[in-house]
């Protein structure tokens, strides 16, 4: 079955100096005093922006921004400042119609119901979408298939395994044909056969033109469906490099340890400033 069309070379996703800041303060009995109100920017002024028929992977440290970028993408989140475009949508004022367009792939256990089959919780989420029956059961099936869970269409989501949570997920977030796929580490569960086989899908899905973020911290996974690489750190891009379809893991490795090691560099300086 084919997704929603979308004109290739065409920026599907455009953020533009997007900043968001989480703000946090103590706990109400906050008795010892430890903590400390204060904030985290998540991003900081990022601009950026992927094609139609591209698979644009996030690299970057733990807490480095890749998580909230695509919570910003998928309207999950708004922006605090600057603005995000899917589709031609910004998301601050068009964001339903910008939502229709996107699957955002959700993988842990709260995502479902446990007590449902792997295909109710697929049919129950795309009554959500406002999928027609005919259509639903179609694409519940055809989802099944294609993420390797066929043979768990009647099991109770309960007795899945994490590997079985992460196709599941990716197997929602491709019900209504997304034109924007976002993935946050899809296959981090999944034993090699199993990761191997959704990377097809995800090759599939951006070769009929629809546009994918991808944040990872598998090197393995960055080359071999990256068509673009952009390294966040500290809520900012420290790089941003096109990928040849033969781009080596260690040169992939080289590049975000050459690129990420100046700021690290810069903080142990600091910290050993202080200690003296």
């Amino acid at each position: 079955m084919s997704r929603a069309s979308a004109s290739p070379n065409v920026d599907a996703v455009v953020l533009e100096s997007v900043s968001k800041v989480f703000r946090h303060r103590p706990a109400l009995l906050n008795l010892a005093g430890r903590e400390r109100s204060g904030e985290t920017r998540a991003l900081d002024g990022v601009s950026l922006s992927a094609r139609s028929g591209e698979i644009l992977v996030l690299l970057g440290p733990n807490g480095g921004g890749k998580t909230t970028l695509l919570k910003l993408v998928g309207t999950i989140l708004l922006p605090d400042s600057g603005s995000v475009r899917v589709n031609g949508l910004e998301t601050r004022t068009h964001g339903d119609a910008a939502r229709r367009t996107i699957g955002f792939a959700v993988a842990n256990e709260r995502s479902f119901f446990p007590r449902l089959t792997a295909f109710e919780n697929l049919d129950l989420f795309g009554v959500l979408e406002d999928l027609a029956r005919k259509e639903r059961h179609e694409r519940v099936d055809w989802t099944l298939a294609t993420t390797g869970l066929a043979a768990a269409r009647n099991t109770l989501v309960m007795k899945f395994s994490s590997g079985m949570y992460q196709r599941l997920g990716v197997a929602r977030a491709l019900l209504k044909r997304p034109r924007v796929l976002l993935l946050d580490e899809p296959t981090r569960s999944l034993d090699v056969r199993g990761a191997e086989h959704l990377w097809q899908v995800f090759r599939q899905i951006a070769a009929e033109g629809s546009t994918v973020l991808l944040a990872t911290h598998d090197f393995d996974e960055a080359a071999a469906l990256g068509s673009e690489v952009v390294i966040l750190q500290r809520g900012v891009i420290r790089a941003r490099e096109r990928l040849a379809g033969h781009s080596s893991i260690d040169a992939l490795r080289a590049f975000y340890l050459r690129e990420t090691q100046s700021e690290e560099g810069e903080a142990d300086a600091t910290r050993n400033e202080v200690r003296r």
